[in-house]
């Protein structure tokens, strides 16, 4: 058991090795523009995001006046 997951460690450790070196032998030209499609990529799914979590905002606040209302209301 012990064997298996040290080999299973080893071979992780090697392919990060192998990824970062083909990384650093890229051009950094092909990097930038490999970060930038990925940044593209990102800014147009933050958009929706930023929706839902203003959407969720406002429903939570609504639900917490409303029980504050109700609170306020059932109070002799």
């Amino acid at each position: 058991m012990v064997g298996a997951i040290y080999g299973a460690g080893l071979k992780t450790q090697q392919e990060y090795q192998a990824e970062k070196k083909q990384i650093l032998e890229t051009p950094i030209e092909e990097r930038i523009e490999v970060l930038e499609a990925r940044r593209a990529e990102l800014m147009r799914t933050r958009r929706p995001l930023e929706e839902k979590r203003e959407e969720l905002r406002v429903r939570l606040q609504k639900e917490q006046q409303a029980d504050s209302a109700s609170k306020t209301e059932t109070r002799p």
